[in-house]
């Protein structure tokens, strides 16, 4: 029996993106903290929780760096670090993520100390780092394509955040009116890649693959999320 023919690129993108059904966008803890329903404990565990992944990213980034043997591809990847670490005068990512810290109450020193961060959350978000480190460096490029779905999540947050949570101060959302943008720039490369070197149907299933673990580890973190904490009032 013959091999499946390659999807198109305009196919294989489609296929790609309707992954979104399984971004953690739907996932009940997330819907919860989005509709208003979340108590303070349950969004500080979130934003306590959630800074070891941010602080994992630029980890990951260098991961693929150091596989990477396309200069035009470093050139590019790079960004991501800085975006997340700074650079000059931009503290970056994670420096806005601990504003959102201490704008929910709780401290840097605090957040810093990792001490809330859970076990299914540190094993989801390792998984994700080791994943960069051992795979292929163009699947690991492919892992991020979950940033199709992102700029959606943090509208959300930028929407619904200051009606339904008057109480976190308002310069604390600076993180999501970053990423924003940030993360449509850097789906366009990703994006582009993948299409560009995913191109037998069986490296295009592959990517496929890759996209759902990724979506796996994102779904894992807020089942965590939601077996310690809750997910109603």
């Amino acid at each position: 029996m013959s091999a499946a023919a390659a999807w198109t690129e305009p196919e294989f993108e489609t296929e790609l993106k309707a992954r979104g059904s399984r971004y953690h966008i739907h996932h009940p803890f997330n819907v919860m903290l989005n509709t208003g329903r979340a108590t303070r404990e349950q969004i500080r565990g979130w934003v306590a929780n959630r800074f070891y992944y941010q602080i994992s990213i630029p980890i990951k980034d260098a991961a693929i760096l150091a596989n990477c043997s396309d200069r035009a591809v470093r050139r590019s990847w790079v960004q991501r670090i800085l975006d997340h670490d700074g650079y000059g005068e931009d503290l970056g990512g994670i420096d806005s993520w601990l504003r959102l810290a201490e704008a929910v109450g709780l401290t840097r020193t605090h957040t810093e100390s990792l001490v809330d961060v859970l076990p299914g959350v540190r094993f989801a978000v390792d998984a994700y780092v080791n994943f960069a480190r051992r795979a292929p460096w163009q699947e690991a490029v492919c892992s991020s394509l979950t940033e199709l779905f992102a700029p959606e999540i943090h509208k959300q947050r930028l929407k619904n955040w200051p009606e339904h949570y008057p109480w976190i101060e308002h310069g604390g959302l600076t993180y999501f009116q970053s990423r924003v943008s940030i993360a449509r720039r850097d789906v366009e490369f990703g994006l582009a890649f993948t299409l560009d070197h995913f191109r037998t149907r069986e490296q295009q299933e592959r990517a496929l693959q890759i996209l759902q673990f990724k979506l796996d580890v994102l779904w894992q973190m807020n089942d965590a999320l939601a077996l310690h904490y809750g997910t109603s009032t």
